[in-house]
């Protein structure tokens, strides 16, 4: 069964280190894209029944009330499943009483609120314009108004930060009683504004030291690390991100969006004007079964649980063992092997890329 992941282009603001597709935050313009997000939709939706829809950003969450209203009517033509995860992107100063109540009404079960950090040296830094009193409010007004599946993202290993700073935030985030914890190191990506400034990144010792504070610190709090930067309370593992690292189809609509469909992998275009001339598609790639074991073992590997060798065999008739050279880096502790799975030690997850590097 698919998902569907929808992308809205537009922000209040732009923060310093994003280089997703993005333009700030025009009503005509939102609306006019909306129309042609539709067109997008009715053009490549194949009718099925999906297991969850994702809207991202850019920043949903800064739509007007008409434009998020002719959004959930869009979407309402995508079948979800019954009991199917329908998760929507927030910022935290977007969030009032209409627009969750819309959400609501339109069966979203599962908000993602950007909190990043609760430290106000931190969000102006990457240019959040909330702060951590709103913080606690907008969540618990999400909570009063029936939303029991929350997750929330944490950002660290900021230039500017230091343990102290990072333990806050920590303790913080837990405050909050999420069900989902999403966390991630910073990057200083190309065509950013911290990019633009030279900014270096933080030391990667002191990187790590942080990882690996986390993954500790919310062990102790029955958060389950299941995917390298991802933790969740038990059964509240997201739906629509373990599409991605199982390797299964999904849609991708809009500016800038990937999908993977009818082993097609594709990329839209992140040209607004292309998009309102229905020019979508960037480029469109049919994956060979090289290229699909490959996919499926770097996808595979980032889950804390990993890759299940049946699986594997079953779906492309191979033995993994076979595909790729994996006996020296089980040998070297890089691997582990038990009964059916292979999975890189927790303790080595921070350096996940460079095993995967190694084997293939």
């Amino acid at each position: 069964m698919r998902s569907v992941y929808i992308h809205i282009p537009f922000c209040n603001s732009i923060c310093s280190y994003c280089d997703f597709c993005k333009f700030i935050y025009v009503d005509e313009w939102a609306n006019k894209y909306l129309d042609f997000l539709n067109s997008e939709i009715e053009k490549y939706y194949e009718g099925e029944t999906v297991k969850s829809i994702y809207i991202g950003g850019g920043t949903p969450s800064c739509l007007s009330e008409s434009n998020l209203n002719k959004l959930i009517e869009i979407v309402s033509h995508i079948k979800l499943k019954k009991y199917g995860e329908f998760t929507f992107e927030c910022n935290v100063n977007d969030i009032n009483e209409t627009n969750l109540l819309i959400l609501k009404k339109a069966g979203v079960n599962r908000l993602s609120i950007g909190v990043e950090s609760f430290n106000k040296y931190n969000l102006k830094f990457l240019n959040r314009k909330h702060n951590k009193k709103e913080i606690f409010r907008n969540i618990e007004l999400a909570k009063e108004i029936g939303f029991d599946n929350i997750n929330v993202d944490l950002m660290y290993a900021l230039p500017i930060e230091n343990m102290f700073i990072l333990k806050k935030d920590v303790k913080n985030i837990l405050k909050l009683k999420p069900q989902h914890i999403s966390t991630y190191s910073l990057i200083i990506e190309e065509h950013t504004v911290l990019k633009n400034k030279k900014i270096l990144p933080l030391d990667d010792d002191l990187d790590f030291k942080m990882y690996r504070y986390i993954c500790k610190k919310l062990k102790k709090s029955n958060f389950e690390h299941y995917e390298i930067s991802n933790f969740s309370l038990n059964g509240y593992e997201s739906e629509h991100n373990l599409t991605y690292w199982n390797n299964e189809e999904y849609y991708g609509f809009g500016l800038g969006a990937h999908g993977y469909i009818n082993n097609i992998r594709y990329e839209n275009t992140r040209n607004f004007n292309k998009y309102l001339n229905h020019e979508y598609r960037l480029n469109e790639l049919l994956v060979s079964i090289g290229e699909e074991m490959e996919n499926e073992l770097i996808l595979g590997l980032r889950k804390v649980k990993g890759i299940s060798i049946s699986k594997f065999e079953n779906r492309f008739n191979r033995d993994i063992f076979e595909v790729f050279k994996l006996a020296e880096s089980i040998e070297k502790g890089h691997l582990m092997k038990d009964k059916d799975n292979i999975y890189i030690p927790e303790d080595k997850m921070y350096v996940m890329n460079d095993i995967i590097n190694n084997i293939l």
